[in-house]
């Protein structure tokens, strides 16, 4: 019994997919930025709960999604100019990022 199965379509031609060096350079952008918000809103997220919650796993994986956002929003090099928020933005979230840090810090006192 023959472990593959063949096909009866042509192989595609080298040339014929289209390459991400011909996507237009706005599309990294959009892509990056909206995956970046999704990370922000997952952490608003997870801290709304963890103002609910207060356990010590809830905290944590706030704390842990806070260093993640963090991380997504540091000062890029070349050639990744285009897959980050625009300064502006990052750096109120950096602002955000440290106001969450210290928010856990209190629920985590509390909690104790």
């Amino acid at each position: 019994m023959p472990l593959a199965i063949s096909s009866t379509l042509p192989a595609a031609k080298p040339g014929s997919r289209r390459s991400t060096a011909t996507l237009s350079p706005t599309f990294g952008s959009v892509y990056s930025v909206a995956e970046i918000n999704a990370y922000i809103a997952i952490r608003d997220q997870l801290l709304a709960e963890a103002e609910e919650v207060r356990t010590t796993a809830k905290l944590s994986s706030t704390a842990l999604a806070n260093d993640f956002v963090l991380g997504c929003l540091q000062p890029v090099r070349s050639p990744y100019e285009t897959q980050c928020l625009p300064e502006t933005d990052a750096v109120r979230e950096r602002k955000r990022c440290e106001d969450v840090r210290d928010r856990i810090a209190k629920l985590r006192s509390s909690a104790v």
